[in-house]
């Protein structure tokens, strides 16, 4: 079975999202047969690197909202981060571009270090307060994830897997993908949002069940039977 996730490191709920998931994953009893592969995606793929505006200030601006909604919904949100053990500090976050951190993601990937990288930047984004746009910080960050750092430096200042990441946003647009978190499963069913652990289980036991649909109740090597066009007598 593969899990494939859409996310931004931007994104308050695709850190939750994926908390939640890992905990579905570590109750579900074929966990060792899920392959999880991560995939780009860019709320503002315009921003720019360096904003002077904060996030609060982003908010009230865009969506119209109050400094007490503001406050509200991070309260709300810091809430939800801290059943999974997550520590959100939303009022230190640094509003910049993801698109080189999804590049430095696909370093990771090339390395077999894609899950410490994915882990890395959300806590740096969201808990540290870090600027996951700046390069220093993303090559500090690749080099605490395990990846050479020379290495990091190296891709951040070129174009390297700037094709993988426009091409997993294009793939995302084809499937349909419009926000984030979003989990494909086997490119046949489709999870949008942070859904409740339980739901993340169910879900992954239904694909499994009907994917699956036998389910052996004794060892297939013990028993008597035929095949290949003869039987197998026991010996008296």
């Amino acid at each position: 079975m593969k899990v494939e996730i859409w996310s931004d490191y931007q994104c308050p709920f695709c850190y939750i999202g994926k908390r939640r998931f890992e905990e579905a994953l570590k109750q579900f009893e074929n966990k060792e047969q899920v392959e999880i592969a991560f995939r780009s995606f860019e709320l503002n793929p315009e921003a720019e690197r360096d904003i002077k505006m904060t996030q609060q200030e982003m908010l009230m601006k865009k969506y119209g909202m109050s400094q007490a909604d503001v406050e509200a919904s991070s309260q709300n949100l810091t809430q939800q981060a801290k059943e999974l053990g997550l520590d959100y500090h939303l009022d230190k976050i640094v509003l910049t571009n993801s698109f080189d951190a999804h590049r430095l993601m696909y370093l990771a990937q090339s390395k077999g270090k894609e899950n410490e990288m994915n882990e890395r930047l959300f806590k740096a984004y969201f808990t540290e307060g870090k600027h996951i746009g700046d390069h220093a910080t993303l090559a500090n960050l690749a080099e605490a994830a395990g990846l050479d750092k020379s290495e990091a430096e190296a891709l951040l200042s070129g174009t390297a897997f700037s094709a993988e990441v426009r091409g997993d946003e294009q793939e995302g647009s084809q499937l349909g993908i419009t926000g984030v978190p979003f989990f494909v499963i086997n490119r046949k069913y489709g999870i949008s949002g942070a859904q409740p652990i339980e739901a993340f289980l169910d879900t992954l036991k239904k694909v499994w069940a009907e994917e699956n649909p036998l389910q052996m109740v004794n060892d297939p090597a013990t028993g008597d039977v035929c095949a290949d066009g003869s039987c197998s007598v026991p010996e008296k």
